[in-house]
């Protein structure tokens, strides 16, 4: 592993612990102001601004972004998004501390498997496998996009049907923060890849938007986490589907491999809402 890969995932990590606080902080202040509305997106917005306590927690949430954005100049999507998935970790061992409580099941199983991730990820450096790979067609980039925001479409449509707004809402928040996250990459490539500055914009935007109206219907670990869990996993299958980003071979190719497996899988685990009442 080079010194710039080791300085990407060190980046990687911080932006990641940086972020999943900040989301707690964000939660904690969105689910005691008054009803927010995309359809008074200016009486909303002016709400959140004004709150010192949601204000602090996007700062930090914006110096995430910040390290997010140095880490993918110097490694591959898929690498620094692996670390990042196992922010969800973080997530629930942080809500748990803050709220006094102790992780159910399911949450230390997550951790845990989460951990095993990450670790079986650092394993599979040795065999190489960090280079930036093809870059992906613009074609299949765009396409890629245009269906990940239709399925925030569609999760919000049948949130709304079914009475499940609070988990509709974390779905689509994540879906369009995946967004957001393979534009950066993509932009992080210069010339005519900077326009995708503007899915920059859009999708962490709408991201963001979505992450608060969720937080004012359902816990921190549970909006939070599956809006986690899809900003890290769409990352990942798009930088070996989309962007070409090389997989190393043999032994060290399947510990990759099963390191994706066991972040997306922890953050799965650690998404299920609490079964305990009065969890958050």
């Amino acid at each position: 592993m080079s010194a710039q890969t080791a300085v990407a995932l060190l980046l990687a990590l911080a932006s990641t612990t940086l972020t999943n606080v900040a989301y707690l902080r964000e939660h904690d202040a969105a689910a005691a102001l008054p009803a927010l509305s995309l359809r008074r997106p200016l009486h909303s917005v002016q709400a959140l601004l004004t709150d010192r306590s949601w204000l602090a927690g996007f700062a930090l949430e914006t110096g995430g972004f910040a390290l997010y954005v140095a880490a993918l100049a110097l490694a591959p999507l898929t690498l620094v998004q692996s670390v990042a998935a196992g922010g969800i970790g973080i997530l629930a061992f942080v809500s748990a501390r803050m709220r006094r409580r102790r992780l159910g099941r399911h949450e230390l199983v997550g951790v845990l498997v989460s951990m095993l991730g990450l670790l079986a990820l650092a394993v599979s450096l040795a065999g190489g496998g960090t280079g930036e790979g093809t870059g992906g067609s613009i074609f299949e980039i765009v396409l890629w996009l245009a269906a990940t925001a239709g399925a925030a479409v569609i999760a919000l449509a049948l949130g709304g049907r079914f009475g499940g707004l609070a988990v509709a809402e974390g779905v689509a928040g994540g879906l369009f923060f995946s967004i957001g996250d393979i534009s950066v990459k993509v932009a992080t490539q210069g010339a005519a890849r900077a326009a995708f500055a503007v899915g920059v914009v859009v999708g962490y935007s709408l991201g963001t938007a979505f992450l608060q109206l969720g937080y004012q219907k359902g816990g921190a670990l549970t909006v939070a986490g599956l809006a986690t869990l899809l900003t890290n996993a769409l990352p990942i299958a798009a930088g070996s589907v989309v962007l070409g980003e090389p997989v190393p071979s043999g032994g060290f190719g399947a510990v990759r491999i099963v390191a994706f497996v066991a972040v997306t899988l922890g953050a799965i685990l650690l998404a299920q809402p609490n079964r305990t009442p009065g969890q958050q």
